[in-house]
């Protein structure tokens, strides 16, 4: 997994990178837009930081552009099936989950799946308020219990629920449990 960890950081470096020329800003404007330092943007576009999903969202909102495209291809092609083998695979070095882009890839698809395996008493706080306009959001859990906090209403899962939400408020992802928890998540943009 260790090179694959170093593909993935490679990926979202570019990723990054390339997001923040196509928008024109320089590494102060972006850490500015983001509240993410400078040296660890610099880091990051290098592939010399395995950062968090916290950091990752951060900078997605300051790009304008959902997390998910962030372990995208920098230029993807558009291909109708995504195998298992070549669906990127990322672990949050701070809460420990599990991320897998499940959908394929292309310019026309406005929908992406990832699937998660949470570990127990993990959680993870967006707290960022500005988001993309017009970005739904489904999660339904697969296995385990899984509490999400949308703004201040919060949300207990248990297996085979599904929890429809509109991107734009804090939202706080805690397993409770004792168990993983396995649930898919799936975005639309309008």
């Amino acid at each position: 997994m260790k090179e694959a960890s170093t593909e993935l950081n490679t990926r979202i470096a570019e990723r990054v990178r390339g997001l923040r020329a196509e928008r024109g800003l320089s590494l102060d404007a972006l850490a500015t837009r983001s509240g993410v330092s400078r040296s660890m943007i610099s880091l990051i576009e290098r592939g010399e930081n395995n950062p968090t999903a916290v950091l990752l969202d951060r900078l997605a909102q300051a790009l304008d552009v959902p997390l998910a495209s962030l372990f995208d291809n920098p230029t993807p092609r558009p291909e109708p099936i995504a195998r298992r083998a070549a669906q990127t695979v990322w672990r949050d070095p701070a809460s420990g989950y599990l991320r897998r882009s499940v959908s394929p890839t292309g310019a026309d698809i406005r929908t992406q799946i990832v699937e998660v395996e949470f570990p127990p008493q993990a959680r993870v706080a967006y707290d960022s308020l500005e988001r993309l306009q017009g970005v739904q959001q489904l999660v339904w859990l697969l296995e385990g219990r899984l509490q999400l906090t949308v703004d201040q209403t919060v949300h207990t899962l248990e297996a085979g629920d599904c929890l429809a939400m509109t991107l734009g408020v804090p939202i706080v992802f805690h397993n409770p449990g004792q168990a993983p928890a396995r649930y898919a998540v799936v975005l639309t943009r309008s």
